[in-house]
C-alpha cells in the first residue's frame, strides 16, 4: 500500500473515532464537516447560556474621567453578556446563523426573544456613543469591529422580518465602524501579523464580507489597497513557527485565506504557492494545537485556533486548483481536535468556541 493511501486511511479512522459521539451533532458533505439541527442545537445553549449574564466580564474601555465607572451594562446595553464585548457580538451573530440555517431549532423562540432585547434601536444607540469618543477609536480595533460588521451582514441577509428589524436598528453601528476602518486603515504603516485580537488580516476578511454584502465601494476599495500595499509581495511564510502560546488565529493561514477574496483567481493561485509553498509541496505537518488546561483564558485560545485554521484551510482549498483534497483532510483534522472540547464545561472556552465552530461549519 502505498504510504500516501495508508496516512489517507489512517486520518479518515482518527476523524471517526474523535468524532464518534458526537456524529449527530456534525455530518460530513463533499469530504467536510458539516453542522446538523442537532449540533445547532448543541452549540445555541452556550451563548443563551451567558448572553445576558453581567458578570464575569473583562472591559477594555479607557478611563478617562468617572462617566464609566458604573456597570459595563449601562454603557454596553446590547453586549455586556459572554464575559467581554466581541464574544458577546460573535455570539449574537452565531445564532442569527443559526436561526437562519435551522429556523425550527427548539430554542428558535428564546434566541428571537434574547437577541430583540438586546439589538434594541435605543441599545444600540448607546453603543455607538462610546465608539465616537476619541479615547475610544481603537476600541475592538479591529476584531471586533470586525465580527460587528459579520453581525450586520448576516442580519441584512436574513429573509425574516426580525432581521429586517435588527439589522436596521444595529444600521448605526455598523455605519461608524465602517467609518472608523476607512479612517483608520490608512493610516497603518505595517500590517498587524499576530495571533490574536489584533491580527489583521481577519479583521480585513469580515470586513470585506460585509463590503459585499452591503455593495459599499469606499469600503472595498480601502480593504483591497491595504491587503495589496501589505501583503501582495509576501512570499515564504513562515508557518513552522506557529503556533504561539496563545493563539486563536494563524497569521499565515489568516493571510492566505484574505488573499483569495482580493486577487483574480489565477493570481491568487499563483500568489498562494509561493506565500505557503509547503501546504503544496506535501512536505507539511501542522499538528493541531495542544490545550493543557481548559480553565486558563489564554491557553484554552489554541481550541480556537483549530476551528479557526479549519475555515482558512477550507477557503484556500476551493480557491486554489492543487491540493484540494489535502487541505481539506487537514482541516478536518483540525476540526476533529477542537470540535469535542468546544462545550468543555468551562466559561474561559465556552463563552466563544461556539461561535468559532459554526463559522468553521457553515461559511465555506
Amino acid at each position: 500500500m502505498k504510504l500516501k493511501s495508508f496516512l489517507s486511511i489512517g486520518l479518515g479512522l482518527l476523524l471517526s473515532n474523535a468524532l464518534s459521539a458526537q456524529e449527530k451533532l456534525y455530518g460530513e458533505a463533499q469530504g467536510k464537516y458539516v453542522l446538523t439541527a442537532p449540533g445547532a442545537s448543541h452549540l445555541a445553549k452556550l451563548p443563551l447560556k451567558c448572553m445576558q449574564q453581567e458578570f464575569p466580564y473583562k472591559t477594555s474601555v479607557t478611563f478617562s474621567d468617572t462617566t464609566l465607572i458604573t456597570k459595563p451594562k449601562n454603557y454596553h446595553p446590547a453586549f455586556y453578556g459572554c464575559f467581554d464585548w466581541h464574544s458577546s457580538v460573535h455570539g449574537h451573530w452565531m445564532l442569527v446563523r443559526l436561526l437562519k440555517l435551522f429556523p425550527h431549532l427548539p430554542e428558535a423562540a428564546e434566541i428571537r426573544t434574547k437577541l430583540r432585547s438586546n439589538l434594541s434601536a435605543a441599545n444600540i444607540l448607546t453603543e455607538v456613543e462610546i465608539f465616537k469618543q476619541d479615547a475610544h477609536r481603537g476600541f475592538e480595533r479591529t476584531y471586533g469591529w470586525a465580527w460587528l460588521l459579520q453581525l450586520q451582514k448576516e442580519l441584512l441577509s436574513w429573509n425574516d422580518p426580525l432581521g429586517k428589524e435588527l439589522g436596521e436598528n444595529l444600521k448605526p453601528l455598523a455605519e461608524q465602524l465602517v467609518h472608523l476602518y476607512i479612517n483608520y486603515l490608512p493610516k497603518m504603516n505595517y500590517a498587524v501579523r499576530v495571533g490574536e485580537h489584533s491580527n489583521l488580516a481577519f479583521g480585513l476578511t469580515l470586513a470585506y464580507d460585509y463590503g459585499v454584502e452591503t455593495k459599499n465601494d469606499s469600503l472595498l476599495h480601502i480593504i483591497r489597497e491595504t491587503a495589496l500595499r501589505f501583503y501582495k509581495n509576501d512570499v515564504g511564510c513562515p508557518i513552522t513557527w506557529e503556533p504561539g502560546g496563545s493563539d486563536f488565529l494563524s497569521p499565515c493561514l489568516e493571510e492566505a485565506d484574505l488573499m483569495w477574496r482580493i486577487l483574480p483567481p489565477a493570481d491568487y493561485a499563483s500568489w498562494v504557492e509561493k506565500f505557503l509553498p509547503s501546504l503544496f509541496s506535501g512536505q507539511l505537518s501542522l499538528a493541531p494545537g495542544t490545550v493543557t488546561d481548559r480553565s486558563d483564558g489564554k491557553l484554552v485560545h489554541l481550541d480556537g485556533l483549530n476551528l479557526s485554521r479549519a475555515w482558512c484551510l477550507y477557503g484556500i482549498a476551493h480557491h486554489s486548483p492543487k491540493n484540494k483534497k489535502a487541505l481539506i483532510s487537514l482541516a478536518n483534522e483540525h476540526l476533529a481536535a477542537a470540535l469535542p472540547h468546544v462545550a468543555s464545561g468551562d466559561y474561559m472556552g465556552e463563552h466563544w468556541l461556539a461561535s468559532f465552530a459554526v463559522y468553521a461549519l457553515t461559511m465555506q
